[in-house]
């Protein structure tokens, strides 16, 4: 990935053949000039989805959290969290300790939701939540606590406040009656009423961005982005309240939900989608939608390396023009293959090793060549990844006005953390598309656990400074002010 090590990995392969096969992957090379076109386009998305108009129409959403601030070190206390986005749950105790600046996972306990229910009726699957976690609260003697809750739910919402969130759909298999159009909370609130021997205190629906941007944000302060690079992508940052024109209110800041995975849905990536990229849309089971998590992410880079690979051998560049049955089937090819085959020690060795488990025939060309290919896709994705981090970072600095920011970004996902060269790559590729952004990045631990008790914690502090504020002496209208 980047530069040298592609150099590195076109060692071995005949000069005639390297010209042939790089006809393919000049596709999946991005410039400079191109990648800060892209970073252009994305901020330009950005304001489109925080109007008040044009939001409904923008493919990147920009959705409010309710989150108005970050941690700043003085929070501390016992905590739930909750964390629902599959078929297990998840629940946990927390404690945010202020003198070593930590937050500790006490207990956990993971839940399972059976088949049946995922179709039944909501009111079933809210009892189950409120059984498992008052089975969980009973095992660690924690009943007689009314303990705040973290709430991560996984589902596209829409958030009307920090503890109000509207289900929009039900995805991942689930289909829940009574449950699209209605308040998570309320009828996860409701649910703990029906048990009645126990109760909960404040609650504060997190989407796991914010979860990976607050549980870093414990350690370093300065942290105001959380991206994730997984099996889908997303990123949040904190935003100046007065461009958030659907949310009433000028002063202060407020964490976006950018949902940037959709940035390109309104076909605006068209210059750079190739036909693997067309292919690869076409067969998902959301056609159209997510294009640019469909360049980038975990669940679409193996399947994008997998039709790169049949079209080589169909033009005979590799495997003597042999496929096999595995080659053939859709999402053979998984994208932690990716990783494997790119690393420095073992990878051609891996390479080996892949492609026999695939049903081919190969030779050292041949896994020489599958590295180029992989290093090209990962290349790519790091690169646009990092153009949409860039614009988030020169937005933010904008904002400020600021001739040099200085800033954390909390990240998360298996591509980021896994893959032996892609951090290194969006990284350097950053550099060079915010030069007047200096970024410091810091691996979440936990966002969906922790980070979900950080911003209980935070809301926790900031409503109790606004009753100090409104207990205080003073005029009305000067509250106000300070409000």
């Amino acid at each position: 990935m980047g530069d040298d090590t592609a150099t590195l990995h076109m060692d071995g392969i005949p000069a005639d053949m390297l010209l042939k096969v790089k006809k393919y992957l000049d596709c999946f090379h991005l410039s400079l000039q191109k990648l800060q076109e892209v970073s252009a386009r994305l901020r330009k998305d950005m304001v489109r989805g925080l109007g008040k108009h044009s939001h409904h129409r923008a493919p990147v959403k920009m959705l409010p959290t309710f989150v108005t601030a970050t941690p700043d070190g003085t929070e501390k206390g016992d905590f739930l969290a909750l964390d629902l986005g599959g078929t297990n749950f998840r629940v946990l105790h927390v404690r945010v300790v202020e003198e070593q600046q930590k937050v500790l996972k006490m207990d956990s306990q993971i839940c399972a939701i059976p088949k049946e229910m995922m179709m039944g009726s909501g009111e079933q699957l809210f009892d189950h939540i409120a059984d498992c976690l008052g089975d969980f609260l009973a095992s660690h003697n924690l009943k007689e606590q009314t303990l705040p809750l973290g709430f991560t739910f996984s589902f596209p919402c829409e958030q009307k406040e920090i503890d109000k969130s509207i289900l929009i759909r039900w995805t991942k298999g689930f289909n829940c009656s009574g449950v699209e159009g209605e308040d998570v909370v309320k009828l996860l609130r409701k649910a703990i009423d029906r048990r009645g021997d126990y109760d909960i205190g404040s609650v504060a629906m997190v989407n796991d961005t914010v979860g990976t941007m607050m549980s870093c944000g414990y350690r370093d302060q300065s942290c105001e982005i959380g991206m994730i690079i997984g099996t889908g992508t997303n990123a949040c940052y904190m935003e100046e309240m007065k461009n958030v024109k659907r949310v009433e209110g000028e002063a202060g800041r407020m964490c976006i939900n950018t949902e940037w995975g959709g940035f390109g849905d309104d076909g605006s990536l068209k210059d750079i989608q190739t036909e693997f990229d067309v292919k690869v849309d076409k067969m998902s089971i959301n056609p159209g939608v997510h294009t640019f998590e469909k360049m980038i992410s975990g669940m679409y880079l193996g399947e994008i390396v997998r039709l790169l690979l049949v079209r080589l051998t169909e033009e005979k560049l590799l495997f003597n023009g042999q496929t096999s049955e595995v080659l053939l089937t859709p999402e053979t090819f998984e994208t932690k293959f990716i990783s494997e085959i790119e690393e420095k020690e073992h990878g051609l060795e891996n390479t080996q090793k892949i492609l026999t488990k695939l049903g081919l025939k190969w030779d050292l060309v041949d896994s020489r060549v599958v590295r180029l290919v992989c290093d090209a896709i990962s290349s790519r994705s790091a690169r646009l990844c990092a153009a949409a981090l860039a614009a988030l970072a020169n937005r933010i600095r904008g904002n400020r006005r600021l001739d040099h920011l200085k800033t954390t970004v909390g990240v998360d996902g298996t591509v980021y953390k896994k893959h032996p060269n892609f951090s290194d790559e969006l990284q350097s590729t950053v550099r060079r598309l915010a030069p007047q952004c200096d970024i410091s990045y810091l691996v979440s631990e936990d966002g969906s656990g922790k980070g979900s008790a950080m911003v209980t914690a935070v809301a926790q502090r900031l409503a109790l400074q606004s009753r100090l504020l409104e207990d205080s002496d003073g005029d009305d209208e000067e509250e106000e002010e300070d409000n």
